[in-house]
């Protein structure tokens, strides 16, 4: 399990209706090309919109979490598989 990363570079794909797909991630001066996302929702903490998606590099699962507000990128949690 890893801690809560803010400021995470994300690599994304801009799709019809404002969806966003990310395709790459930077931790630890590594890029992570992303093979899955496995799964994704939207939730509200508050008035603050979130976007979560659960991805996989091939090696391991990560959380990352888009807030449009924002506009910035959170690496929240880590699984290795």
């Amino acid at each position: 399990m890893l801690e809560a990363i803010d400021g995470v570079r994300v690599g994304v794909i801009h799709g019809p209706g404002g969806k966003i797909k990310p395709v790459w991630f930077d931790m630890n001066r590594k890029q992570h090309r992303i093979l899955q996302v496995t799964n994704s929702w939207r939730e509200r903490h508050g008035s603050t919109p979130l976007i979560y998606f659960h991805v996989t590099d091939g090696g391991s699962l990560y959380e990352l979490i888009y807030s449009p507000t924002e506009a910035s990128w959170r690496l929240e949690q880590i699984e290795a598989l």
